[in-house]
């Protein structure tokens, strides 16, 4: 088949984590049955040899970065009403490409491809609602931004809690119109499938999760024992901000008044003024984007996700599990994966409070026989149902049906 695939994020390389990896991962399994073209736009660091080296396996056509939005008060007004009156968050026309645009109408008009696929919902705005009549089209939503916004302001962790206040019913609105548009939408949990079919119940929905290069996150041969804890992610993200604040501020301390000798390890790109704030704790170090985020997973005792926001599957979850690094996490950070109950092997251990994270993580210090147990159910856990191969196979299956 002829594919067009819409990818408004570089995707490339992997490593870059976030989005890139479920779409770079999903357009490696296609181009090897499909003939695939993929648009993306530019951003600051990317490099020429990146785009050289993508362009060696897909047929890739760059556009420049989108322009840069106005500062201030009345620039987020201005954002405000249009969002208001034209129905487009202003996350999603900041990187809207007028070029890109034409180049895509050009290309449905002549019948160029069989099946447009937008990874990431922010490219949903490419596509014209009459489409769907004339060309297969799919939506690759990686979490909700109605759901997202929601569970923010209810867990108290939005950043402009005025602002989402304004945003939620808008963000229902959109959410509603843009579903409506495609042939098949992907989710990545049952969660978000069940909540986007509330709002659209014509809409056909499957879930397909992310999936781990086991090449990339081997497991690791030994247990590094200690009290050594890791928190993993793109630390210029809301929930991940949230997530490495939270447990440094509020859980770290205690853990350390127990065990003195605790460390932790904050690995993720681009941190944020208030992730760089944490290491006034001398015992926490934040790293910054790394070359190899296993060799950090392996050297850890413990990997926490302590995500009090933030829906759809965590590739930062899947990564630690594949590695064999227990994983103790909130519901938020384990969703989309069974990892206990009846007749389950135990594959993390689950914490939505600070009681729980202290009582789960003493546990694993403490307990040699219980991390291996998680480290080995974990990783056949993956294998079994996450490996980017499986997980490829689920998305061509949709695209050719």
């Amino acid at each position: 088949m002829k594919i067009l695939m819409l990818c408004s994020t570089f995707p490339y390389p992997p490593t870059r984590g976030g989005t890139q990896v479920r779409t770079f991962n999903l357009l490696q399994h296609l181009i090897d049955n499909h003939s695939v073209t993929l648009i993306t736009q530019l951003a600051d660091d990317v490099t020429q040899q990146e785009i050289t080296e993508l362009s060696a396996i897909t047929d890739l056509i760059v556009f420049p970065p989108p322009t840069k939005v106005k500062r201030g008060v009345w620039g987020k007004i201005q954002r405000f009403i249009r969002f208001f009156l034209q129905g487009t968050p202003p996350n999603v026309m900041y990187l809207y490409s007028i070029k890109i645009q034409q180049w895509v109408d050009e290309a449905v008009t002549t019948g160029k491809f069989d099946v447009i696929t937008c990874e990431h919902s922010v490219n949903e705005i490419y596509i014209r609602p009459q489409w769907r009549e004339k060309i297969k089209t799919l939506v690759n939503i990686h979490s909700s931004v109605y759901l997202s916004c929601k569970n923010q302001l209810a867990t108290g962790t939005s950043e402009n809690k005025l602002r989402d206040r304004l945003y939620l019913p808008l963000l229902k609105r959109y959410e509603q119109n843009f579903l409506s548009k495609f042939s098949h939408i992907i989710v990545t949990t049952t969660e978000d499938q069940q909540q986007l079919q509330s709002l659209q119940q014509n809409a056909n929905i499957s879930v397909i999760p992310n999936g781990v290069n086991l090449t990339i996150f081997p497991l690791r041969n030994t247990d590094p024992g200690g009290h050594n804890l890791i928190i993993t992610g793109g630390m210029d993200y809301l929930v991940n901000i949230d997530a490495a604040c939270f447990f440094s501020l509020y859980i770290f301390p205690l853990l350390q008044q127990k065990y003195p000798d605790t460390k932790l390890n904050i690995v993720g790109s681009k941190p944020a003024p208030a992730v760089l704030n944490l290491t006034k704790n001398p015992a926490i170090t934040v790293t910054g984007r790394v070359p190899s985020m296993v060799e950090y997973l392996h050297q850890a005792t413990v990997c926490v996700v302590p995500m009090r926001t933030g829906f759809g599957i965590k590739n930062k979850t899947l990564e630690a599990m594949a590695a064999g690094t227990p994983v103790v996490g909130s519901d938020r950070g384990l969703e989309g994966l069974v990892i206990d109950g009846f007749n389950i092997p135990k594959r993390a251990l689950r914490a939505n409070n600070i009681d729980e994270y202290l009582t789960a993580i003493s546990c694993l210090f403490e307990n040699a026989n219980l991390r291996s147990e998680l480290s080995h159910n974990a990783r056949s856990f993956i294998e079994q149902e996450y490996t980017w191969e499986i997980v490829g196979d689920r998305y061509e299956q949709v695209i050719v049906s």
